[in-house]
């Protein structure tokens, strides 16, 4: 979100441009406990529903949230072999990029609109694209770059440089230590070492650690130790849930809260996704949030302080005041968990040659259906075999920024004149202009508190209602079937769990056409009839 055109709403005395975010209030930067809330059996809806208010995010969470669009760049064995999930006795050789350009990916990313790349430094087949000393698994292990290939390096290194955040995807789940008796192998937890010192270690940590793992929870550790202090800050450390191809009686029951530790010491400002405390999966993997899509949820805590949904992941309804009451016998906590939305932009994760990227029009709806109900949109765009994100590719990408940008250009609301309610704000653009596209949002350092919001435009003498809306949340973006020509405009808010404090309200005059996505979609036949 372009944080300059947000309107700050104080108070009903008070309406503020800014330049961008304020700086964080005291209490929001240093009181962390306030990300999530103990709930009891006793509580009653009313109790549930005033601790569900007094939810704040962190700073992590807050600075996370306003990236938007995030990318995901799987790559590994998996490139080669075409499989989707590996299977850990890969022969390393077979990683072979032919002209790895990892610049051109972070160049790409930022033309594209992103602000993150996550990188999927090891796989589920436990394959690791840096020179591990705990596995041979690894880049070291091909004749690719004669075995000094270090893929997260240079990832690292030109994120940085065309000016995004660095993400890392480790697996929980590793096919090949499983293979060589370490992955689910029914070790006790003991206390570990991290770093663990291997035979020619040179290394003088400036920091070590005792924790409780098992022997492939060590091996985790080790790992996340060598990504987060040599390859420079990290901003999103990435786990899922999978546990593999294995017998589900050996299932590893993972050192979450060892993981967690480690990665809150060495990364402070790393958001933990989407098995994690910071941030969790939406629930579905076709970019995709809930219409109500609610940042304050109900939890519970498993396998050694994993954070869980106290529903089921793929429920409908995870944060109205229903769901909170729903969820009371199953909860420990309600927690602000706010929801990533991951997809591809091929069918696959990983590359195959065969498949072709969604069409702008695709990628359009599921932006309004992740940015646009709260949530950020994680796109995975996979590098080829070559070691490039493919020129089809890259050429949706700036398609769909420039699109984006189309959705929402100028904010017509900018500069206007406005009037503050505590229901809500109404804004006079000094003449009628034409509508269909608005954005809203609410402070949340404040917390999420809307429930409910009626927009409206005085048309013909009268106040006409023109959208209504659940939650908003961090970013709410209502789309208008058919342009509305008005002066005056505002946003009611008709229900809310407390103090409602919006940030934006936005108003803008789509510049796409319908013969404009006839106009792309040729364009994109012929791309793709070039590229077969």
């Amino acid at each position: 979100m372009d944080l300059s055109r947000r309107v700050f709403v104080a108070s009903a005395a008070a309406v503020a441009m800014t330049a961008g975010l304020p700086a964080l209030p005291a209490a929001a930067t240093a009181d962390r406990d306030r990300s999530r809330i103990r709930v009891g059996p006793d509580d009653t809806e009313a109790d549930l529903v005033r601790k569900a208010s007094q939810v704040r995010p962190t700073a992590r969470q807050i600075a996370w949230q306003a990236l938007e669009r995030t990318a995901f760049l799987h790559f590994g064995v998996n490139t080669f072999t075409g499989l989707e999930w590996g299977t850990g006795d890969e022969d390393p050789d077979v990683f072979q990029p032919t002209r790895l350009d990892t610049d051109q990916w972070a160049r790409a990313l930022r033309d594209g609109g992103f602000r993150l790349a996550i990188l999927t430094v090891k796989h589920h087949d436990g394959f690791v694209l840096y020179p591990s000393r705990y596995t041979k698994h690894s880049v070291a292990s091909s004749s690719w770059e004669n075995g000094n290939g270090d893929v997260l390096r240079s990832f690292a290194d030109s994120v940085r440089r065309y000016g995004l955040k660095v993400g890392v995807y480790i697996s929980p789940a590793d096919e090949n230590q499983y293979l060589h008796g370490v992955y689910a192998n029914g070790s006790a937890r003991s206390p570990r070492t991290i770093p663990t010192p291997v035979d020619g270690d040179d290394r003088s940590p400036f920091r070590s650690f005792t924790l409780e793992a098992t022997d492939y929870g060590a091996h985790m550790l080790n790992t996340l130790y060598e990504v987060l202090t040599e390859y420079g800050p990290v901003d999103e450390v990435w786990f899922d849930g999978a546990q593999g191809h294995i017998p589900p009686d050996k299932v590893e029951d993972y050192d979450w809260d060892s993981w967690y530790a480690l990665v809150r010491s060495l990364a402070p400002a790393a958001a933990i996704a989407v098995t994690g405390p910071d941030l969790r999966w939406v629930g579905n993997e076709g970019g995709l949030a809930r219409e109500d899509e609610w940042s304050v949820i109900p939890v519970k805590e498993n396998q050694y302080g994993r954070t869980d949904w106290a529903l089921s992941y793929d429920t409908a309804d995870e944060g109205s005041r229903a769901a909170l009451v729903a969820a009371l016998p199953k909860t420990d906590y309600l927690q602000w968990w706010p929801a990533e939305c991951d997809v591809s932009i091929r069918d696959g994760w990983f590359y195959h040659a065969d498949q072709q990227p969604k069409s702008v029009d695709e990628l359009t709806e599921i932006y309004f259906g992740s940015v646009g109900r709260n949530a950020v949109l994680l796109l995975n765009v996979p590098p080829d075999t070559a070691g490039l994100l493919h020129a089809t590719d890259v050429v949706r990408l700036r398609e769909f920024r420039e699109r984006v940008d189309r959705e929402l250009p100028e904010d017509l609301a900018r500069g206007a004149h406005r009037a503050v309610t505590p229901s809500g704000v109404t804004a006079d653009l000094g003449r009628d202009r034409e509508v269909d596209r608005i954005r809203l949002a609410e402070d949340i350092r404040y917390g999420q508190q809307v429930e409910a919001v009626v927009v409206e435009a005085h048309v013909n003498g009268a106040w006409s209602e023109v959208a209504t809306v659940g939650t908003v949340g961090a970013s709410r973006i209502l789309r208008l079937a058919q342009p509305v020509r008005a002066r005056r405009w505002r946003a009611r808010i008709t229900g809310a769990r407390a103090e409602p404090r919006l940030a934006e309200f936005g108003l803008y005059r789509s510049a796409v056409r319908p013969d404009d996505t006839a106009d792309m979609s040729a364009q994109v036949d012929r791309q793709q009839g070039l590229d077969t």
